[in-house]
């Protein structure tokens, strides 16, 4: 399954460009052992199932080393792969492929890991007319390219930053003295932009209804405290369910009828895929 990677290549080589410094610094002294002329072909396995994710950023990795290497791809992002599945075999100089093997698996690793979080949490309320959402919980430097691997494991994008979206949570709601002196003023200052509001309890979900929130997060709100949101909202406002979601958790809140679920684990509670690069 082919996901579209909307990143602009621009962004792919520039994080590639600065893990490349980050590794190799002025010169890579192992690979210096290899002859200069010497020709190799490695094949990337991954020791274990996961979701693929990362291709652009592996490829650049090699690009930006030597444009002698050819990467023949046997998978595309959102691919769910058997354990000891080919990904991909490179073939070129071996000084070059020897340099780049950490950085290139470092990415497609995490990468991947991101894509088969987000696999497991969309499976497990499969067949259920909610959306799972990723959060603001990303690697630094990584939130882009971690918010795609969500998309190629099959769940959805919150807000990107603090640029693109709304969310008055505790803190802005005492700073702007109420629920409803928030919701106002951020529709009057940003007229075309969805305003979310978190709640703890009904009595705060009654009083984000009312300043006519778009968005509702119910912040740890339990089985029985969202079927009463549910039934007080009434289709009112989108309702978002947070916190203390897990995968065993999650399906019974999805099935409460709330419409979005948010999970920081999608991006912060990931464990890198096992890869192997193997030169014949």
């Amino acid at each position: 399954m082919a996901i579209e990677n909307p990143i602009p290549t621009a962004f792919i080589e520039s994080q590639v460009k600065l893990a490349l410094l980050e590794d190799i610094g002025q010169q890579d002294l192992t690979a210096d052992l290899i002859p200069v002329d010497a020709m190799v072909t490695a094949t990337l396995i991954t020791r274990e199932n996961a979701t693929l994710c990362g291709k652009n950023w592996f490829a650049s990795v090699f690009a930006q080393l030597d444009k002698n290497i050819v990467i023949e791809w046997h998978a595309e992002d959102g691919d769910k792969l058997a354990a000891n599945s080919t990904i991909c075999t490179l073939k070129g100089p071996a000084r070059a492929i020897l340099t780049g093997e950490r950085t290139a698996m470092n990415f497609l690793q995490t990468l991947s890991a991101t894509a088969t979080r987000a696999s497991q949490y969309a499976s497990a309320v499969s067949g259920l007319p909610v959306r799972v959402l990723d959060t603001r919980k990303t690697l630094p430097g990584w939130r882009i390219a971690q918010k795609y691997a969500v998309r190629c494991g099959g769940c959805f994008n919150h807000r990107f930053g603090l640029y693109d979206g709304v969310l008055i949570k505790e803190n802005h709601i005492n700073a702007a003295g109420s629920i409803a002196a928030a919701v106002s003023q951020a529709k009057a200052l940003h007229p075309n932009i969805s305003v979310e509001v978190e709640v703890e309890n009904n009595k705060e979900l009654e009083q984000a209804l009312s300043a006519k929130a778009d968005i509702i997060l119910l912040d740890n709100f339990d089985i029985e405290q969202l079927h009463q949101a549910v039934s007080i909202n009434n289709g009112q406002a989108l309702l978002e369910a947070s916190g203390n979601v897990n995968l065993k958790t999650i399906r019974d809140i999805a099935e409460t009828g709330v419409d979005r679920i948010s999970v920081g684990a999608l991006t912060k509670d990931i464990n890198a895929i096992d890869l192997s690069l193997r030169f014949k």
